[in-house]
Parts: structure tokens; sequence; C-alpha cells
């Protein structure tokens, strides 16, 4: 329990540090969104001092940085100068839309890359084996906005999947299994994107940790005593491979929340990313405040739930003795 309580201070710790050093970043950034305003030669000097004192731009950095904590306990996360309406509602909806691509590309992603990355670790350096390495390596080297654009101009010349938003102009007349069948349509593309992207880091990680253990003297003595060889696999070299695999899997969410700021923006996925391009355009300072804030939260609750899964698997952690 302590190294729970322990994982928990250290993500409330990293939230703090991120949330002080984004406000202090953001606000000190030359301009803010009434610069433009000063162009505009209908609008009044002291309109524009009344409404840099109603949303306290005016106020010291410490005071402004107090009043936006206390938004985020009231659940506001600040004020949008754009939309004129706090800041959370706008982000909850868009960050919806980024889990619904980024949930089902983890998963694909390991589920392909563990059952790639023991088949490649039961057949290392047999020519199969071989081949697959060039793949994931020619993988590993093509840019993610590459990728996408490729992926986007297939998608243009077959007419086999929607090549941008995320549904169709005649939802609203769909059912409602028409509708989740459109937006799954729409997911293929940006989500074979992601998972193409992460596919090559894990898949090695996945190979070379199997294989660290493939020779272990249990692992022989298991098939020694007939057990078949896929359930070695899967039943004992798996676990005994976990604890790296279990630590790279938070890794691994992180790493596909900021590939999807990049695919929403190239296929015009309604999520974090062009809100935040809009609103880093706009100046809109406290939406690119909690935009970023809400990504590190998502960051910190993949660690969280990888520390959860590795005091399941490693049971010297449930008995006090941490090997981190």
């Amino acid at each position: 329990m302590r190294y729970l309580l322990r994982r928990i201070r250290h993500a409330v710790f990293l939230l703090f540090g991120a949330s002080v050093l984004t406000f202090l970043l953001t606000t000190l950034a030359p301009g803010n969104y009434f610069d433009e305003m000063r162009l505009n030669p209908q609008i009044a000097p002291e309109t524009l001092k009344a409404l840099r004192a109603k949303y306290q731009l005016d106020r010291p950095l410490p005071v402004r940085y107090a009043e936006w904590v206390r938004s985020i306990l009231r659940g506001d996360l600040g004020f949008s100068f754009t939309y004129n309406t706090p800041v959370a509602p706008l982000l909850w909806v868009r960050a919806r839309n980024t889990l619904l691509l980024t949930a089902p590309a983890v998963f694909l992603a390991w589920a392909i890359s563990l059952s790639l990355g023991i088949w490649s670790a039961e057949h290392r350096g047999q020519g199969s084996d071989r081949a697959l390495s060039w793949i994931v390596a020619t993988l590993l080297v093509i840019p993610e906005l590459t990728l996408a654009l490729g992926l986007l101009v297939f998608g243009v010349r077959t007419g086999w999947f929607p090549a941008g938003g995320m549904a169709s102009v005649s939802l609203g007349t769909l059912r409602w299994g028409g509708k989740w069948l459109d937006v799954a349509v729409h997911m293929v593309l940006p989500v074979t994107i992601l998972v193409l992207g992460a596919l090559p880091v894990l898949l090695r990680h996945v190979r070379s940790a199997v294989i660290d253990v493939l020779d272990a003297p249990f692992l022989r003595a298991a098939e020694g005593h007939g057990i078949s060889r896929r359930r070695v696999l899967y039943r004992y070299a798996l676990p005994a491979a976990a604890n790296p695999l279990v630590s790279l899997f938070g890794f691994s969410i992180g790493t596909l929340l900021s590939a999807s700021l990049l695919v929403e923006i190239v296929m015009s996925w309604p999520g974090l990313g062009p809100f935040l391009v809009e609103a880093i355009l706009a100046r809109d300072l406290y939406v690119v405040i909690g935009g970023v804030l809400l990504s590190t939260l998502f960051l910190v609750a993949g660690n969280l739930v990888a520390d959860l899964l590795l005091y399941w698997v490693d049971p010297r952690i449930r008995a006090g003795l941490d090997p981190l």
C-alpha cells in the first residue's frame, strides 16, 4: 500500500509542477488575446483596459495562478476568451473524442505487439523473423506525419474509408447502430496510423524481453515436463518478462496521446489537437493551459495504471521490496 501511496503522491506532484510551468510559460509568452483588438480603431483603449481587468490580466502572476487554481476546484479550468464560456466543458468534449482514438489504438498496438513479439522471439534468427525485423525497421524510420499523409491519400484515392472527420453529414438521420458504425468507419484510418506508429517500438521491446527469459532454467524444466510450447510461452515466459513491458505500457499511452494530436490535425478529427492549435493561434490562454494540463493528466493516469499492473504482477512489490 505504501508503494501505491508513493506513486499517487508522485502523480499529484507531477500535475502540480506541470500546471505551474505551463501557466508560467504560457502567460509570459509575448502577446495576448486582446492585443489584436488594439488595431481596431472602433475599440477604445478604455474598453481594452476594462476587458483586461474583467479577465484579471492586469493582476500579478501569482494572484492569477491562485485564481486559476480556484477555478479548477470549481470545475471550470479557467475562462475561454474566444468562446466566452468556462474551459472545462469545451475540453471534455474534445478529450472524449481523443480518447475514442487512443483507447482502441493502445489495445490494438499491444495486442499485435504481444502476439508478434512472442512469435518473433520463438523464431529468432529464422527467415521469417528477419523479414519481420525489416518490416519493423521500415516502419520505425517513417515519420508519423508521412504515414498519416500517405494513408490520407490512400483513403482519398480508393474511397474505401472516409478521409477525414469523425462522422458523415447524414449522421443525424441514422439509427443508433448506424451512428456507431459510421463513427467506427471514420476511426479506421486514424487508429491505423496510431497503431503503425507505435508498433515498431512496442514489438521490439516485447521480443527483447521474451528472448531474455526463454533460456531460463524454469522454462526448460517446464518443457521437460511435457508442457506444450504455446503454454510455456504465454503462461510462463510472458509473465516472467512482464516487468519492463508493464513499465512501457504507461509510456506508450503518453506516446500515443502525443501522436494522436498530430493525427487529429491531419485527419480533421475533432479532438484536443485541432482545438489546441486554434487556441494557440487565438492566444486563448486558459484553453491552452487546460489542454496541456489535461494531456498531462492522461499521461499520469496511464502511468498509475501501469504501476497498479506492476503491483499485481510483481510479488516483490507486494512484499514491500520495491525493485524500482
